[in-house]
């Protein structure tokens, strides 16, 4: 399974440089056509304009409908919705009489306290020794987990149990990059690696070197650690344990 880079492709690390437009053969469409209560899975090698385009629906409505922000950024397995959801409903104000008049709101409606975090089934131990020199930040698309600073060549392990699902340096901006599915819902991404020491479809345990710390796609050797729950970033230092 592979990462894949979709419409714009972009730098989704914090301090990882500049980002250029990738455009696709084809039109997408100019008025979503909703399929209510249909999904689709999203497989190796799909994009976010393929599937949008294949579906009648606009590349936009799909990536809101589904809450991702650019740049668009999809995973094998990760399911997609194919209607808006309730919460992302417009309200209409209500009429007041004969008078013409546009009704506006005094004040921003109030933001729902944000979700605690999920469980997770797994022990999670840090990927590497170092110091924490940038944060997951939520809903901000260039700060998806936390970068650890390092020594070229120290190891890089896995976090948890699991599986090998991608190792590459097919995205722009994650340099030498691996992938561990640890279960249907759970992924954690290991970036800016100088040397991947595993390959895909390979099981993995915790605390096993998977490869070594460098600076592929990065200014300074680092690495940059993701934690997913069914695709969508997670802030890792939910999960890890204090030190």
């Amino acid at each position: 399974m592979r990462i894949v880079v979709l419409v714009l492709t972009a730098l989704l690390l914090a301090g990882c440089g500049s980002s250029r437009v990738v455009r696709e053969g084809g039109s997408a469409p100019r008025a979503s056509t909703p399929k209510p209560g249909q999904s689709v899975v999203v497989q190796r090698g799909d994009t976010l304009y393929r599937i949008a385009s294949g579906n009648g629906i606009s590349v936009l409505d799909l990536a809101t409908w589904n809450n991702i922000a650019a740049p668009y950024t999809i995973y094998p397995g990760q399911r997609l919705r194919l209607y808006p959801g309730g919460r992302g409903a417009t309200a209409t104000a209500p009429s007041t009489g004969g008078g013409r008049q546009p009704v506006r709101p005094t004040q921003s409606a109030p933001q729902p306290p944000a979700p605690p975090p999920a469980r997770s089934p797994f022990q999670w131990q840090w990927p590497t020794d170092g110091q924490l020199i940038a944060r997951y930040v939520a809903n901000e698309p260039t700060k998806q987990g936390i970068d650890i600073a390092g020594t070229g060549g120290q190891p890089v392990r896995a976090a948890a149990d699991g599986v090998v699902v991608y190792s590459g340096s097919g995205l722009v901006g994650y340099g030498e990059l691996i992938i561990v599915k640890h279960d249907e819902q759970w992924l954690s991404a290991y970036g800016h690696n100088r040397t991947r020491r595993v390959n895909e479809g390979e099981r993995v345990r915790a605390g096993q070197q998977i490869a070594e710390l460098g600076r592929s796609g990065a200014a300074r050797d680092m690495l940059h650690f993701e934690i997913r729950y069914n695709g969508k970033p997670v802030d890792p230092l939910s999960y890890l344990p204090a030190r």
